[in-house]
């Protein structure tokens, strides 16, 4: 590009970053290493966004995200880069059980988020009938997929519901809080939508995706932690951001966003106290703020992206986070429990946390903390009760999982309403829609979770594509957007 107002180049340019989660901070992170002058404008009253950090009996815990996916190299390699190197530390356990037909059954292993490769991968979770349903996939006719479809529609077609509703529903839940039959394949397990159009049969499409991850070879965990929670990695972002002199304000909500005769852009936002109204001029702008906020501010300039913001649907949930006396308390081996929505439970997950994460059993002996997950898409009801409800349905549910009765020291319910992006068929249609308006407006990018992924290495790499966008390379860009980044399950929890 030339020298216009619009190029921000190594030496020049002054970009303004609307919402301070991952992918906002990654992005001022990102746009610093290239030279540019960068605000990130924050509306709430902290950074990290669904990241965050807190205490409960002392221990220090994560009561939003608590893993990130290692086999990625974004979110690592970011945590690295802030000085959380020594920090980073892989589960203490990888295994996991699922509550399912009135017992907590050892996780399968031999599936692609739930999908098998043979019904023996399932055999204990899944009654007979289910079993022998997988193997009528090798004789069923060619399910025709086309441009997206449903994972829970596809697979039940070709293995049957018991597959879905036992195995699929409760992995896909741990990421999305969706609905399986709802979710789309292509956005939510390209890896499974790509080979599914190249196979007739699913479960050799499954082997098939197994024996190319075996010949890679990839070593080293699948998930990492950060040693006193993941929702460290923004704080130490944010820290990192400050130290090469970005400016970070929070509590500053941006409540216009223009397009100016220069061809920069006016960004005008509404401080806190004494702060009152405030106009910046910047010469490019990253949008890293949920679909709906992002509508809103799209709405004057790029109505047509807008539009499409507005239609992206999410869910709520809440998490409740229990911390007990270690002495005469004993819980199950692993890193805690899923729990499939046709089994008619209330929690949809716990986790272990102090067996998942060594550093805290490491700072906290005489402590257990677990955690369960309250909340589906659609499932709105349970999260209309107060705190101390939850904190009982899921002192309830664990009672009748794992024997654990007694009371806790101290309990905390985070509530996270409209947390997570929903992917339905069509999304990647929507996000290359969305990307091809705002594309029309020089020096404008989008990025987050509703876009290519909800995983961290997902919302940083979307970061990384927007900030490249808004230098004028677009190949990352329509790189994610047709092939989203799989966000897949850590084995129990959230």
């Amino acid at each position: 590009m030339s020298g216009s107002r619009t190029d921000v180049g190594r030496d020049a340019g002054h970009v303004v970053v609307i919402g301070a989660g991952i992918a906002g901070l990654a992005a001022a992170h990102e746009l610093l290493e290239r030279g540019a002058r960068v605000t990130v404008l924050e509306a709430s009253d902290r950074v990290g966004g669904k990241l965050l950090p807190g205490e409960i009996a002392g221990a220090r815990v994560d009561f939003g995200a608590e893993s990130m996916l290692a086999r990625r190299p974004e979110a690592v390699a970011l945590a690295r880069e802030v000085g959380l190197a020594d920090r980073l530390q892989p589960p203490a356990t990888a295994t996991a059980s699922l509550w399912t037909r009135g017992a907590l059954r050892p996780m399968p292993k031999g599936h692609v988020m739930g999908v098998p490769g043979t019904a023996s991968a399932l055999s204990g979770v899944l009654s007979e009938e289910g079993l022998a349903r997988i193997e009528r996939d090798a004789d069923l006719p060619r399910t025709e997929i086309g441009d997206d479809v449903a994972v829970g529609e596809y697979v039940a077609a070709r293995l049957g519901r018991e597959v879905v509703d036992r195995l699929v529903e409760p992995l896909l839940g741990g990421v999305y809080a969706g609905d399986a039959y709802r979710i789309s394949m292509r956005s939510a397990v390209p890896q499974l939508f790509q080979a599914a159009l190249t196979h007739t049969s699913l479960t050799e499409a499954v082997r098939e995706i197994q024996e190319r991850a075996a010949a890679a070879r990839q070593t080293g965990p699948v998930f990492m932690g950060i040693e006193g929670g993941v929702g460290r990695l923004p704080l130490a972002v944010a820290e990192s951001v400050r130290s090469r002199g970005a400016e970070i304000l929070t509590r500053t909500p941006v409540t216009e966003l223009r397009r100016e005769a220069s061809g920069g852009w006016r960004v005008v936002t509404e401080g806190a106290g004494s702060a009152g109204t405030r106009v910046l001029h910047a010469d490019a702008v990253v949008v890293a703020v949920p679909a709906p906020v992002a509508a809103g501010l799209l709405r004057a300039e790029a109505p047509e992206a807008a539009a499409e913001l507005s239609g992206v649907e999410y869910a709520s949930m809440a998490l409740v986070t229990l911390a007990y006396r270690r002495a005469g308390v004993t819980l199950p081996e692993g890193s805690g429990f899923l729990v499939p929505p046709v089994d008619g439970r209330t929690i949809k997950a716990s986790t272990f946390a102090s067996q998942k994460w060594g550093w805290i059993a490491d700072e906290n002996p005489d402590l257990l903390v677990l955690r369960t997950s309250v909340g589906r898409y659609g499932e709105t009801a349970i999260l209309d009760h107060d705190d101390a409800h939850l904190v009982d349905v899921s002192r309830t549910d664990l009672r009748e999982a794992t024997g654990l009765s007694a009371a806790p020291l101290e309990t905390r319910v985070t509530r996270w309403d409209d947390g997570l992006p929903q992917y339905p068929v069509g999304h990647h249609a929507r996000v290359a829609r969305v990307r091809a308006h705002v594309g029309k407006l020089p020096g404008l990018a989008v990025c987050g979770a509703a876009y290519d992924g909800v995983g961290i290495p997902a919302c940083i790499a979307s970061a990384a594509a927007a900030v490249d966008q808004i230098h004028g390379d677009l190949r990352a860009v329509r790189d994610l957007t047709a092939n989203p980044v799989q966000s897949p399950h850590g084995g129990a929890g959230e």
